[in-house]
């Protein structure tokens, strides 16, 4: 079975596919690369030779990670001290099976973390946010709790094939997009 996605917005979104990678200023490649590896399992893969400044790429998860190192990055803070660990503040956030674990295994490092608890309609996200060696905020989640569901209250038609090109005006591209998604991720639990 093979689904199409049909653009029915009358505007146009620039044609995306996926994240690919956050890119983080970092005093020190190396700090940040053993804290990249070894407390959130990501991997270091080749880097193009090009580059004329020291940084690092890493990999996993379906997301990289690139890391370019600016020892001035003080310079560009006005904060000099850590911030506090605050869910309200920007962050990268990683979903994970087992929150209990992650927090047993930030504390045998040593790392400070602030959890924190969102509710809706008897479902229950447990959420534990710590910071990067350069202050980065960084969560871990069990996010997948709450289902994605998109705001519109249209009805979901799936266009399974390419002869099916009749779509309800009432929903837009990512309403389809993600209902689509969220059916047959559905139907792959079912089986």
């Amino acid at each position: 079975m093979v689904m199409e996605i049909e653009e029915v917005s009358s505007h146009e979104a620039l044609p995306l596919l996926s994240l690919n990678h956050v890119s983080l200023l970092c005093r020190s490649v190396w700090d940040s690369m053993r804290f990249y590896e070894q407390v959130l399992g990501f991997v270091p893969i080749k880097r193009p030779s090009s580059f004329k400044f020291n940084g690092a790429w890493l990999y996993n998860y379906g997301i990289g990670i690139h890391l370019i190192e600016n020892p001035s990055i003080d310079d560009f803070d006005t904060i000099v001290e850590p911030r506090p660990i605050n869910p309200k503040d920007n962050h990268i956030s990683f979903q994970c099976r087992d929150v209990g674990l992650v927090k047993r295994r930030l504390e045998d490092m040593g790392m400070k973390y602030v959890t924190a608890v969102v509710e809706d309609e008897g479902n229950r996200v447990d959420q534990v946010f710590f910071h990067d060696p350069d202050g980065y905020m960084v969560e871990l989640c069990n996010c997948e709790n709450i289902p994605i569901l998109p705001l519109s209250s249209c009805s979901f038609k799936p266009r399974l094939s390419s002869f099916n090109r009749a779509a309800s005006a009432k929903c837009g591209f990512m309403e389809n997009a993600m209902m689509e998604s969220l059916s047959m991720e559905m139907l792959n639990i079912s089986f």
